[in-house]
Order: structure tokens, then C-alpha cells, then sequence
């Protein structure tokens, strides 16, 4: 700030240097107020993001904000369409009970019936419901026998997972596991179920020492599952924060649609993903949400199109640029033509459909990038890369990665989305919620590999609990697709 007696000093010196000094002033408080309208429009575009419009959760949106769904109309009518399979129950053919009702009095007289015979109607009804729940208890016991000619005793041996003393079954611990680790109920909670619907208290311990035993016997199915991913055509690659004892670390997920692999880790970027060790032997397209780290592999590379619909969304309502909104329109056609010529067992667009759609996507990167507002940001004589805006990153990505935004155009087994990724990745955060965080990196393990595992066996539509019960007892089940 100028001082007195220095403006006093100025004045003196005559009016050349009273205008040196009014336009410097001007100019110091020019830069001033562009800088501040740079951070007011900074924060005016954080306080707009939301889950429509980026990749923020619902949960984050204000209580008061109403979301609108970034899903075209298909034209068709709610619920099932026509040729859908119901799942409306079945008569059973072979009943466990058959109960006859009969009359006991005569509807007209009033004399009693119960000497009359009579005859079953056609009319037959079914009840489909549980049997009265209890635990049964199976003693093991082993016999001696002595062969007579040489005198050897012979015992017999107790079956896989029958240890010493008194112990739960496969089946209940089965149940416990998957009420934990996939229904994602509380441990104490989960020991009160067992309590309230069989009678027998549970402690969270034992329920600990289950959940150990289990994660430990799923380390070969694991390995099996991130074998099978890398060999994959395509698959989906996501990550989201994870606390684990007070700590801010990390879950890697890999998947296909019919298999799961979580990777919990310290680390976010490659140090990670090569420590789980899928990417760096993943030959197939690897479908992200365009974050760097993922580029640092040799694979082929396909863009998540739902993040790129968010984006546009907000460029367009938020910043007014007029070619966000005719890119998700080109998108959302793209997409629409791609879904048609599947229905018609084709597996590509004809080459002049995709060059039509690849002219017109050049044609808005250009219109995009001419707005003023889209021109690179000026040099600042600073190191490091030069800030630019949202819609110009946007712009400059969309560009840069065509082949992997439009790869959904030329080949059909690429999906439009990562949204694969994301689904498996939501009840995770549903368990953070829940649980708030895991005690140690090694809960935080055990529950990946289970959930892993879970997620896998009911892709592929297989009974879980029999699954569980299969590795209680030793002998786990693959999780590999059967046929």
C-alpha cells in the first residue's frame, strides 16, 4: 500500500508520475479482480456439482436437490415387457404334507359329517413357507475294529471340519459369513439373528474366527478368479476410497460380468494396481474412467461414456457451451444405433455409419474448442502445467482418446460404460457406511476376498450357501464359469 507522504512525494514530481502511478494501482487491482472472478466462478462450479453432473454419489447431493436421470426414454412401458420369464412360484408336483379339509356338519341340516365318507375335490391349493427353525445337533462318534487274524486295531476317522470338542456345522457358519460379509448386517446383529431364530447364542468372536477360517481356505479361488481376469477380453477397473483403522487407503476393483476381484491397498495409483498384479499381465481392453494411472498399461483401452455424459451435463447447464449438449445427443444416438444393430446379430456399425458419427463427434470438438473460453489458458511464467477449465480438459480428452470413447462403436463387445465396475463397487461403500471403517488391514482383506468370492458364484447364478458350506468343509467350489 502507497503511503502518504510517497503519494505526497509523486504529486511533486509532476503529473507523468501521478498517471505512472493511478495506472499501476488500475492495473494491480484489474489483475486482482480477474483473479477473484476466476475463484467466485471456481466455486460457483463446485457448489453446482452433483451426481448428474459428475461423478459425486447421490448420498453427497443436498437433502432439497432433486436429481434427474440422464436415461433416455426407450418408448417401451414400465414393468416386464413382453417375453419375460416370471418368477411366480410353481405348484409342486411332490408336496413334503398333504392336508385334507373336510366338512364337519352339513351345510343345510346341520348333522354331523365325520361318519360320512368322502371324496377329494380337483381344487387344490399351495402353501410354500419355512419349516419350524431349529439347530440340529449331529454327535460323531468312531468305531474300532480288530481284524481277527492279526489283532490291528482299526479306528475310524471323523470327517473334514469335525474338530475336536463341540463346534458349528457348514452350514450355520455358512449363513453367518454370507449375512456379514455380502448382506453386510453388523457382527452383532448377525450373533442376535442366531440367537432370536434358533435359540443358540453366538459370539462375535466365533463369528470372527469363521470369517478367518474362510478367507484363509479362498486364497487358491482367488488366485483363480485374478488368473481368469486377465485372460478377459474386455474388463472394468475402478477404485474408491476405503478407511481402514482411522486411515485413508484404497479398493481396486477388477471385474467382468462374471467375475470380481477387490484389492484393498495403500496406494492409489500403479504402485497398487501392479501389486494386485491383474493389469500388468491384462491383455484385453481395460474399461476406466479415463484416470492416468491406468494409461501406464500396454492393453487396448475403452472410456467410461457415463462420466462423459456427467460432464457434458454440467458444461451445458453450468457453463452454457452448446456443444456438450449436442455430444451427449451424439452419444446417446450412437449408442441407440449400436443397440439395434445388436438386435439384428450384427457385430459392428456399418463402416459409413461409423464415419458419419466420427465426422459430426470432430465436428463438436471443433465447435468446442473455438468458444473463447475453451482457448488454452495464457503462460503465467510459473512451472508445472498451466490450469485449464473443466469443459477445456473435457474437450482436450475427448480428442486426445477418441478411439477409446467411440471403441463401443467398432467393436460390440466393448460396453458403453464402466458401470460394471461401479455396481460392484457400490455395496462396498454401503459396508463404510455401515461399518464405518475396518479395524485392520487384515479385516479389510478377509472381507475383499470373501465379497470376491460371493460376487463371482452369483454372477455365474450358482447357490451361494452351498458355495460357503463347500469351504467350511475344505473342499471349496471353483469360481470359475462352469461349461
Amino acid at each position: 500500500m502507497v503511503s502518504r507522504d510517497e503519494i505526497k512525494g509523486i504529486y511533486e514530481q509532476g503529473a507523468d508520475a501521478v498517471i505512472a502511478l493511478v495506472e499501476g494501482l488500475v492495473a494491480t487491482f484489474e489483475q486482482q479482480v480477474t483473479e477473484l472472478r476466476a475463484q467466485v466462478t471456481e466455486l460457483q462450479a463446485h457448489l453446482a456439482l452433483n451426481s448428474r453432473n459428475s461423478s459425486k454419489p447421490p448420498s453427497s447431493n443436498p437433502s432439497a436437490q432433486r436429481t434427474k436421470s440422464l436415461r433416455v426414454r426407450s418408448g417401451k412401458k414400465s414393468g416386464a415387457q413382453p417375453g419375460h420369464r416370471g418368477t411366480t412360484l410353481k405348484a409342486s408336483a411332490t408336496p413334503e404334507r398333504v392336508v385334507v379339509h373336510t366338512a364337519a356338519t352339513c351345510q343345510d341340516c346341520g348333522q354331523g359329517l365325520r361318519e360320512v365318507r368322502g371324496r377329494e375335490s380337483a381344487e387344490q391349493r399351495q402353501v410354500f413357507d419355512l419349516p419350524p427353525l431349529a439347530l440340529a445337533v449331529t454327535e460323531h462318534r468312531v468305531a474300532v475294529k480288530r481284524w481277527p487274524r492279526c489283532g490291528t486295531r482299526n479306528w475310524g476317522e471323523f470327517p473334514p471340519g469335525v474338530a475336536p470338542g463341540v463346534q458349528y456345522g457348514a452350514n450355520l457358519k455358512a449363513l453367518v459369513v454370507y449375512g456379514v460379509q455380502y448382506q453386510l448386517l453388523p457382527w452383532q446383529r448377525t450373533c442376535e439373528m442366531v440367537k432370536d431364530l434358533l435359540g443358540q447364542p453366538m459370539a462375535e468372536g466365533t463369528l470372527g474366527a469363521a470369517i478367518t477360517e474362510w478367507a484363509e481356505a479362498l486364497a487358491q479361488p482367488e488366485a483363480a478368479i485374478k488368473q481368469a481376469l486377465t485372460r478377459a477380453t474386455v474388463a472394468h477397473f475402478d477404485e474408491t476410497g476405503l478407511y481402514v483403522a482411522g486411515h485413508r487407503e484404497w479398493l481396486h476393483v477388477a471385474s467382468t460380468p462374471g467375475l470380481t476381484h477387490y484389492g484393498p491397498h495403500a496406494k492409489r495409483g500403479t504402485e497398487a494396481t501392479s501389486a494386485i498384479g491383474i493389469l500388468p499381465d491384462f491383455a484385453g481392453r481395460a474399461m476406466h474412467d479415463a484416470w492416468a494411472p491406468y494409461f501406464d498399461y500396454a492393453c487396448a483401452h475403452g472410456l467410461c461414456n457415463a462420466h462423459h455424459l456427467r460432464e457434458l451435463t454440467f458444461v451445458h447447464e453450468q457453463q452454457g457451451q452448446g456443444w456438450a449438449k449436442e455430444m451427449k445427443e451424439l452419444l446417446g444416438k450412437i449408442k441407440h444405433a449400436v443397440a439395434h444393430a445388436k438386435e439384428r446379430g450384427a457385430q459392428a456399425l456399418s463402416k459409413a455409419q461409423q464415419r458419419r458419427f466420427a465426422q459430426t463427434y470432430d465436428q463438436l470438438l471443433t465447435s468446442g474448442g473455438q468458444l473463447p473460453e475453451n482457448q488454452p489458458p495464457p503462460a503465467t511464467g510459473k512451472r508445472g502445467r498451466r490450469k485449464q477449465s473443466k469443459a477445456k480438459n473435457l474437450l482436450d480428452r475427448l480428442a486426445q482418446r477418441k478411439g477409446e470413447t467411440l471403441a463401443f462403436m467398432t467393436d460390440f463387445r466393448v460396453p458403453f460404460d464402466n458401470n460394471q465396475a461401479e455396481r460392484d463397487l457400490r455395496m462396498v461403500k454401503v459396508q463404510q457406511k455401515v461399518s464405518g471403517c475396518f479395524r485392520s488391514r487384515g479385516g479389510a482383506q478377509a472381507f475383499c476376498r470373501i465379497r470376491g468370492y460371493i460376487s463371482t458364484i452369483k454372477k455365474q447364478g450358482r447357490n451361494v450357501l452351498a458355495a460357503l458350506s463347500s469351504v467350511f468343509v475344505g473342499q471349496p467350489l471353483s469360481p470359475l464359469p462352469q461349461g
